[in-house]
């Protein structure tokens, strides 16, 4: 029964001969061809994950549910393979299997085949190396030699699982964790899925730069903890050392928790995009022309003598700037915005223009269609992240069409500076229009739809000004992300005669936290305070004689925080962040389906009105009683009338606490 279930996975095992393909070796011909596993699909790896190797395994648990796996289909010998290493590639023949060890045990083949860029890998070095290694070599260094018999199949599969695994899936840090959760659940699949999203080009490439940065950061202080953790005196000693060591060791095991979570935000394919990333923007303006000209760029696909008579009489005549213009002509708008310079303005004549590129303007330019919206269409084609990033003083796009294909960030992102959106359409694919921290959105008499998250983002410490729009079939209206935290800065929103509308989630929804975050700080901190010390105290070579004086060391700055926090909250039940572990939650707030724009001005200024709370605590805390108005005076400047708030599927507006 076990073998039909390892067979039922890929395939039938009554059909004669391989199912899989085969990798030809390049250069050597005398190697011989290998299993192609390394091409799975994201179900073929998932079904294999959790119905055959991890199932609902604990952390503590997935090395023994894999070897148990192993066991169940792994050949124990008579397979070839090439051992792989950075430096060299050798044949080799398993003639055994440590299943709990993960590792085979293999000899040389017989003629010697090796590749490698040094000579010195001779017959005789690689049986030294053997002999070092006592014949066993890790499974996942392993490439299974290809068999068109079918024998090998599922050999070949579970050491490509085993492989991937350990490479793409497995953190140093998993160990650690409590066995109170399915493993598979809250690591295997999150991680497996952004695998392929990154494959499929569904992760903006800043982001992924991000991930693979935290990444390498979370490892390497993760290294350092365990170093400092190992290197505490054995002795129940009153040492200073070890003093010294413990306080090291919880300030590396708190920086490693923060990264671990900045990591399970990216993770979660909900939370990364609420939550979002500050990409760098590198755009560098050009500034003035040596010349001090600034000229006017027209785009067109073809010109026609009527034509050109009827955009001279309305756009270029010396009339219209005061003085003479210059001109320059193009076919293809993105060359035109390529070539502008600070000042210079770019008219696009009635066409579909297909471009291939992202729009970087970083000068305060103007574009302007001279036409209808519809009449004047810029498709984006071909994958990628963006399609216009705007970092310029000034910038002004009227009277154009936005389509945008095959997207992973959203159709126009505002990282500095003001832009100005007339008259235009924008269809977009994922989010709409981005106005990130320091940035400024003026858009007015636009129609926006079709991002599958949000049509307008609203990062904290950004202006918006929306006027007489149409925001209509995306997933939510308008996103405002949270601006409690007290590194941000409360956002302006003006929202005038706008109708939002047939959007599937809400008009508008704000992003923020469940308490205040000062109270969530401590929380978590009295959290990780107490994972730190168990963690200590589960190590052998731990003082505990010395774990009292180092509790009370950390705690006794926290005290009266602490205690003018709870007293804050009055004399009923103490928040649940206070008695229970932070979890991360999905979790959007109940509120009464309304049509009124003072439901919105209303939550949003009592929103704003905490962080101002929450800044003159603080204040008070750091013993400033007198302070500049400037500094405590946050509140949000909102404008919130006669929108017009119809058919979206959870009504006008929502609140996504986490």
């Amino acid at each position: 029964q076990e073998d039909d279930d390892a067979c039922s996975d890929y395939g039938s095992c009554d059909k004669p001969g391989t199912a899989l393909g085969k990798t030809v070796p390049d250069g050597n011909v005398l190697f011989p061809d290998t299993f192609q596993t390394d091409h799975l699909l994201f179900y073929e790896r998932f079904k294999a994950y959790q119905d055959y190797i991890l199932a609902d395994c604990k952390a503590s648990e997935v090395k023994e549910f894999t070897a148990e796996y192993l066991e169940k289909v792994l050949e124990p010998s008579g397979w070839q393979a090439v051992w792989r290493t950075n430096v060299f590639e050798v044949l080799v023949e398993v003639v055994g299997v440590e299943y709990s060890a993960l590792q085979a045990v293999v000899q040389l083949n017989d003629p010697f085949l090796c590749k490698s860029q040094s000579s010195t890998f001779t017959l005789e070095c690689m049986q030294e190396l053997l002999k070092l290694k006592e014949h066993q070599i890790p499974l996942q260094e392993l490439w299974v030699v290809y068999d068109e018999s079918g024998d090998f199949d599922q050999t070949a599969l579970a050491v490509e699982h085993i492989r991937f695994f350990y490479q793409c899936i497995w953190r140093t840090w998993d160990e650690e964790y409590e066995d109170d959760f399915d493993y598979f659940v809250r690591c295997v699949e999150p991680r497996l899925r952004l695998h392929y999203d990154i494959l499929e080009h569904r992760v903006p490439s800043g982001l992924v730069a991000e991930y693979q940065s935290l990444l390498s950061q979370c490892e390497e202080v993760y290294r350092k903890f365990l170093d400092v953790r190992n290197s505490i005196p054995g002795s129940d000693s009153d040492s200073e050392v070890e003093n010294v060591a413990m306080v090291e060791g919880l300030k590396l095991y708190e920086k490693t928790e923060h990264l671990k979570r900045k990591l399970k935000l990216i993770e979660n394919p909900l939370l990364r995009y609420v939550f979002g990333y500050q990409k760098y923007s590198g755009l560098q303006a050009k500034g003035l022309r040596q010349t001090g000209t600034k000229i006017t760029h027209v785009v067109s696909l073809t010109m026609l003598a009527s034509k050109l008579q009827s955009l001279i009489r309305d756009k270029l005549s010396p009339q219209s700037y005061g003085e003479e213009v210059e001109i320059q002509f193009h076919s293809d708008p993105l060359a035109a915005v390529n070539a502008c310079y600070e000042g210079d303005t770019v008219i696009i004549c009635p066409g579909h223009y297909v471009v291939d590129g992202v729009f970087c303007i970083a000068d305060s330019v103007n574009i302007e269609g001279y036409g209808l919206p519809d009449e004047i269409v810029i498709e984006k084609q071909g994958k990628g992240d963006n399609f216009f990033d705007c970092t310029g003083a000034n910038i002004r796009i009227s009277s154009v069409k936005l389509v945008q294909h095959d997207a992973v960030e959203g159709i126009l992102n505002i990282h500095h500076g003001k832009t100005t959106l007339e008259n235009c359409v924008l269809q977009c694919e994922t989010t709409g229009v981005t106005v990130r921290t320091s940035a400024e959105l003026f858009m007015k008499y636009s129609d926006l739809y079709g991002a599958k998250g949000a049509g307008v983002e609203i990062y904290p410490g950004s202006a918006c000004t929306l006027l007489d729009n149409g925001i209509h079939h995306c997933k939510e209206g308008i996103l405002i992300k949270n601006f409690l935290d007290e590194h941000c800065d409360i956002p302006k929103i003006t929202m005038v005669n706008n109708v939002i509308h047939n959007n599937e989630g809400y008009g508008v929804i704000l992003v923020r936290p469940a308490v205040p975050s000062d109270v969530k700080d401590l929380s978590a901190s009295a959290e990780r305070t107490k994972g730190i010390l168990l963690f200590l105290l589960e190590t052998p070579r731990t003082s505990k004689s010395s774990i009292p004086r180092l509790l009370d060391s950390i705690i006794r700055n926290q005290v009266s925080n602490l205690t003018a926090c709870i007293e804050g909250f009055g004399q009923g039940q103490l928040p649940e962040c206070i008695t229970d572990e932070l979890e991360l939650c999905e979790q959007v707030e109940i509120l009464p389906k309304t049509e009124d724009n003072s439901e919105i001005t209303k939550e949003l200024g009592a929103t704003s009105a905490k962080k101002s709370q929450m800044c003159k605590k603080r204040l008070s805390e750091l013993g400033i009683t007198e302070a500049n108005e400037n500094l405590i005076s946050q509140e949000m400047f909102v404008s919130i009338v006669g929108n017009q708030f119809k058919w979206n599927g959870k009504g006008s507006f929502g609140v996504f606490l986490f």
